[in-house]
């Protein structure tokens, strides 16, 4: 018995040894086929990178040559590059409360003629103008145009640049809007306007004006919200000490113009040199305030008034017509006999 048990057991280690030797015999198989196919991966690259240096180069275009008009669908779309937007001027146009509706209206067109403009609600009289400050550069905005109302008759408007200054008050006259004219000339929106100005801005205080409406009425180059044309030109005319503002179309190369609209007429009173306040750097000294003016033709009314008194006084002091007379007719008068 003792035999027969040894005989099964060395058979079975035998039995065992083959099938690990087998085992092995498999995994080194598996290995030399995996770096074959290394190797020829490998050799199949290095053949495409070699054909790829021995494909001809296509010779460059002449200088002359001209690309054809029609382009094949297989040839790739060169991107046009996007120009930047570096001048990044922001205009915050809003006024106060109490603004009539003609006044609102210009304040619309403006608005409409100006893409880089932002908006706001109107501020309270109360308030201090300081404030616009801070508004405006929570609004990322670095200028600013303010219309406000006072007495329900005078309308002013602010130009500044904000937050350092300098800004610039205007007496506003002679308000017509766009719906109001209803002139020939149209513009597209947004298109960028040229501006035209009056050879007498060459003067000092009339050069600080003029940088402001061109840093405030300019738009961009390559504005988000802009036309990359000019169709319309805004001109700014010096009479009389006061500033006559026109927006006209361009109907062609040869300088006819339409006019368009908005049209108002802007009387500087002071230049100051912060941003709403500050020192003043120039006042107007032709400059007549509307509640002086208006007392001034009160005072000529009620001169008129005392005159018209006067002359009614006199009349009473001369009595009637009858008793204006010869005084020597009663020399010759005498009393009837009583008979």
């Amino acid at each position: 018995m003792s035999d027969c048990g040894c005989r099964s057991y060395t058979q079975n280690a035998t039995e065992n040894l083959g099938t690990f030797a087998g085992i092995r015999k498999k995994i080194h198989e598996r290995q030399q086929t995996s770096v074959v196919s290394r190797d020829n991966m490998a050799k199949k690259r290095t053949r495409k990178a070699v054909e790829e240096e021995e494909e001809p180069q296509t010779p460059a275009a002449p200088t002359g040559f001209t690309p054809p008009l029609t382009r094949d669908s297989d040839v790739p779309v060169k991107k046009k590059l996007k120009k930047k937007w570096t001048n990044k001027q922001r205009v915050l146009v809003f006024g106060s409360r109490g603004i009539g509706y003609r006044e609102r209206h210009l304040m619309e067109n403006l608005r409409a003629l100006m893409p880089h403009s932002r908006r706001e609600v109107k501020k309270q009289k109360r308030d201090d103008l300081r404030i616009i400050n801070e508004i405006a550069e929570m609004k990322n905005c670095n200028k600013c145009i303010y219309f406000e109302m006072k007495k329900k008759k005078d309308f002013y408007m602010w130009i500044s640049q904000v937050p350092n200054g300098p800004s610039i008050k205007f007496l506003v006259l002679n308000v017509h809007t766009m719906g109001e004219l209803k002139m020939t000339g149209n513009c597209l929106r947004g298109a960028r306007p040229l501006l035209s100005f009056d050879p007498q801005f060459n003067e000092p205080h009339w050069a600080v004006m003029k940088e402001l409406f061109i840093q405030t009425f300019g738009i961009p180059n390559y504005h988000p919200r802009s036309q990359p044309f000019h169709d319309h030109v805004y001109t700014f005319t010096i009479v009389d000490g006061k500033i006559w503002f026109r927006n006209f179309e361009i109907l062609g190369a040869d300088g006819k113009l339409s006019e368009i609209g908005p049209r108002f007429v802007l009387n500087p009173i002071k230049v100051f040199a912060g941003s709403f306040g500050g020192e003043t750097l120039w006042q107007n000294p032709n400059y007549i305030s509307p509640n002086l003016m208006r007392s001034m033709v009160k005072k000529n009314m009620m001169g008129k008034y005392i005159q018209r008194r006067q002359q009614k006084d006199w009349n009473a002091k001369r009595g009637p017509a009858g008793m204006i007379g010869d005084p020597i007719n009663e020399i010759f008068q005498t009393e009837a006999d009583d008979e």
